[in-house]
């Protein structure tokens, strides 16, 4: 089999308030590759929205400016339709990613051999050097329930171990789903499949591809020999409590679409209140926090 060139693949990423991501972004995607790559930057009405025009034209790439903010979903799902039919494989990353040396030619030369394999997956690293759990079985009723409850109060519970089991494998291989920060997908299959969910607001969005992809007799293969660095430069940083409930909002779905029936009904409502009771713990938690936070960095008042 010939390997697909690289004019025949697009890269995706989403931009909310990221701009100060992007550049290192395109310059990485710029030295990764000795071809030069279609990007497009799918912008989510963004404030900041005119410096990420002026960066992305620097760098050649295309600014699609979404209207709205359709959340990360939605705007891959704009960005994709946008190409031409002549696109066989689209990576999605997100802003705060940088691609190593050859990662993309990679990732396109394992799909090229794996004619079955919808999404392939590369190694991703935090800026320290660490693994980011990128590649994951799909979540049980049993350990995606356990994991979702309680891994932010018991972080060493059983169900959290199992689902996070194949974490630290360095090997190439199947997996249930493959992080959406960075993964490449034929475009066939994703367009089959009706592309990202966009009930998805964030969050969950690439567990459920996974599943679905499956679901439709496609595998998502884990390949490390492909690096990316994700630099953790995102643009929800300052949201964590909106995203909070996007999180647990979104593990709900999730659940309730992998889990329908009349006869599982009791089961998802006692995930929808468990998930509900959860999501205000940690809201809780991380709101007394920064008002910690904010009471530190105050200035004390000089007495009279």
């Amino acid at each position: 089999m010939s390997a697909t060139p690289l004019e025949s693949v697009a890269i995706v990423t989403v931009t909310y308030n990221s701009s100060g991501a992007l550049e290192p972004f395109l310059a990485s995607v710029r030295a990764s590759e000795p071809t030069a790559v279609t990007v497009i930057v799918a912008d989510n009405d963004s404030q900041d929205a005119d410096e990420s025009r002026r960066i992305s034209e620097a760098y050649g790439a295309v600014f699609l400016e979404v209207g709205a903010n359709l959340g990360y979903g939605g705007a891959v799902n704009t960005a994709v339709r946008s190409l031409g039919p002549e696109t066989m494989y689209v990576l999605v990353s997100n802003p705060d990613v940088e691609l190593g040396t050859g990662a993309l030619r990679t990732l396109v030369d394992r799909l090229d051999a794996n004619p079955g394999t919808a999404a392939a997956g590369p190694r991703v690293l935090n800026a320290d050097g660490t693994t980011y759990p990128s590649a994951r079985r799909l979540p049980s009723l049993r350990t995606g329930v356990g994991h979702a409850l309680l891994t932010g109060i018991w972080p060493g519970n059983p169900w959290t171990r199992a689902y996070r089991a194949d974490e630290s494998k360095p090997d190439e291989r199947s997996v249930g789903w493959l992080s959406g920060s960075c993964v490449l997908l034929r475009r066939s299959a994703f367009d089959a499949v009706g592309g990202f969910d966009e009930g998805y607001f964030m969050y969950f969005e690439d567990v459920d591809l996974g599943f679905r992809l499956g679901r439709a007799g496609w595998s998502n293969l884990y390949v490390p020999s492909a690096r990316v660095v994700h630099t953790g430069a995102h643009s929800t940083a300052t949201e964590s409590t909106r995203m909070l409930k996007a999180h647990h909002d979104s593990a709900y779905r999730y659940l309730q679409k992998k889990y329908p029936g009349a006869i599982l009904a009791p089961v998802r409502w006692s995930l929808r209140v468990g998930l509900t009771v959860r999501s205000r713990i940690v809201t809780l938690r991380v709101e007394r926090a920064q008002r910690r936070s904010l009471q530190a960095q105050a200035p004390s008042n000089p007495s009279r």
